[in-house]
């Protein structure tokens, strides 16, 4: 198996909407963007799937090494030697792959976050960095589009904390702020029991409030003259957006004993509608 394909393997094999988004690209910006987000699962499935956290820091030591090994030119995963001819050609940056690596790492050394300003450095390190990297994959001409890029990865992540505020529980994780637990009057154990209350109804939807408040943001910060270099992130903003409309329709609290996603036939008629016409 060429280092291409176990890139395109790992994508396929998440079913995350991201992989949807892909297909439209030219075969180089498909090879490179794939290959990012298959790194990105690979440091991702090191917390996730680690039960013991001294093997978990010790893997992701070994990714920092690999990513020194990858800008010497000599990378040993798949992922790496994937990646190592998009550097160049897309000025991907060393310092944004150790960041993503150190987002990883925070779901390590802490299970809770105090106030909005803390979770975003963590959205910040995990999406945020990684759309700013999509977006030198996709090509850009204004840096006005790395303020897009920024905004975007931090909607996708509220997105996914929405979502899964259920499955985060059952790692024992509660990703929304304990100021706004409080504020809402939400105790920890209602999330960790699954308890759908009308106050966690009202958290939720200002969760949701916000979330939309950042893709409005981001898609009014993204310049004209790139527009259709971006249509790809443009896509993922449709399919993630969707999601959000589904959960709010469904109603929020139901986030803590379902996790919703879109049908792969419905992805992909957002993203061929949203590249074609967006």
């Amino acid at each position: 198996m060429t280092p291409d394909q176990y890139c395109e393997d790992k994508a396929a094999q998440s079913g995350s909407s991201f992989y949807y988004s892909f297909r439209f690209l030219p075969a180089a910006q498909r090879r490179a963007i794939t290959a990012l987000y298959a790194f990105c699962r690979e440091v991702d499935d090191v917390v996730d799937e680690c039960h013991d956290e001294n093997v978990a820091r010790t893997k992701l030591a070994w990714w920092r090494t690999e990513i020194d090994r990858m800008y010497a030119g000599d990378p040993q995963h798949p992922v790496t030697q994937a990646l190592r001819p998009a550097l160049g050609t897309y000025d991907l940056q060393r310092e944004h792959f150790l960041e993503i690596i150190d987002g990883m790492q925070m779901d390590l050394e802490q299970a809770r976050y105090n106030a909005f300003k803390d979770l975003q450095l963590y959205c910040y390190r995990v999406a945020s960095v990684v759309g700013l990297m999509a977006a030198s994959i996709f090509g850009y001409q204004d840096r006005q589009t790395q303020k897009y890029a920024h905004d975007l990865g931090i909607a996708f992540q509220l997105t996914n904390i929405i979502r899964d505020v259920g499955e985060d529980a059952r790692r024992g994780r509660i990703y929304l702020p304990v100021e706004e637990l409080q504020q809402f009057d939400v105790p920890a154990a209602d999330i960790l029991n699954y308890r759908e209350t009308e106050n966690f109804r009202r958290l939720m939807a200002f969760q949701i409030d916000r979330a939309e408040s950042y893709y409005a943001k981001a898609i009014e910060q993204l310049p004209a003259i790139d527009r259709k270099s971006q249509r790809t992130g443009l896509v993922m903003a449709a399919i993630y957006r969707a999601t959000l409309d589904e959960i709010k329709r469904d109603g929020p609290q139901k986030v803590l004993n379902q996790r919703l996603s879109l049908t792969p036939i419905r992805k992909l008629w957002l993203a061929w509608k949203t590249y074609w016409f967006a």
